[in-house]
């Protein structure tokens, strides 16, 4: 495939909106143990974890348990790890005027993102308070089926690399698309992107991706994207593989990421960033 083709796949998924690492703003929680979980809020390089664990007592009677965390990076770029103290805070009961807090440092808590490449959803929290440490495989707790199905405008950035021929390489894509985002409820989603920019070879490109949705958390994903575009020489059978990964809500549209593979050996991770008309 020439090197513009590879090129407008790379539109399919790279957002300009987007950090190369993933939010991990979401509730987290262990499926085991319903009513025990954390909530993470994370902004740049810093996350705020809220625990609501319950506390040291005798069997069902240990009472519920609040600390925070503050964490700070500490990863390679590609995979969130954070690290940080981790607090306990008392106060002024809820129905009298307000005296203040005292927060105490208990210990330390360490967020990490799961190893596995494009696994946003799981990840590891390791966390000890007076001495006692524990540790927890956790997962984003889905509540309700998000809407995304509209017509939006955007962008997207992106890069190919490894292809076997080093002159289909390309280490940044940009451009802007037309979307229309059909959802069936959680089960499954297309998206269609319609290129529109006068000033590129690729104007007038459509790319349809579709597939059964996975939820978790705030996120969506699609793993096995059926994959087809419309424009001169390019052949289905050239995408070996395809997926959409960290695909939400933002408080104006969707964003996503996009990743594929070819039968020429390209590596195409991309992110898009779209608002609603």
């Amino acid at each position: 495939m020439p090197r513009l083709l590879f090129a407008v796949l790379l539109l399919l998924a790279t957002t300009c909106a987007r950090a190369a690492t993933p939010n991990s703003s979401d509730v987290w929680y262990d499926p085991a143990e319903s009513g025990w979980g954390v909530f993470v809020k994370q902004s740049n390089t810093f996350q705020f974890l809220a625990f609501f664990i319950y506390g040291p007592g005798a069997g069902n009677g240990a009472p519920p348990t609040w600390y925070t965390a503050q964490l700070n990076d500490t990863g390679d770029g590609t995979r969130l790890n954070y690290t940080g103290p981790l607090f306990a805070t008392t106060g002024t009961y809820f129905g009298a005027p307000w005296q203040g807090d005292v927060a105490t440092q208990v210990g330390t808590a360490t967020f990490a993102a799961s190893s596995v490449a494009e696994d946003y959803s799981h990840a590891t929290l390791t966390y000890s308070v007076n001495g006692v440490t524990v540790t927890k495989s956790i997962v984003r707790q889905t509540l309700t089926a998000y809407a995304l199905s509209g017509t939006y405008s955007g962008s997207v950035v992106g890069t190919v690399s490894t292809c076997s021929n080093p002159a289909n390489d390309d280490s940044g894509v940009n451009g802007r698309f037309n979307l229309t985002l059909a959802q069936v409820g959680d089960s499954s989603a297309t998206l269609t992107f319609s290129f529109v920019d006068p000033n590129t070879a690729y104007d007038g490109m459509v790319c349809t991706l579709a597939g059964p949705l996975t939820h978790n958390g705030t996120l969506y994903a699609i793993t096995g994207a059926q994959y087809s575009c419309t424009t001169p020489g390019f052949s289905p059978g050239s995408i070996v593989s395809a997926s959409v990964d960290l695909l939400d809500q933002t408080g104006q549209g969707v964003e996503g990421k996009w990743t594929a593979t070819t039968s020429a050996g390209c590596a195409q991770a991309l992110y898009f960033s779209a608002v609603s008309d």
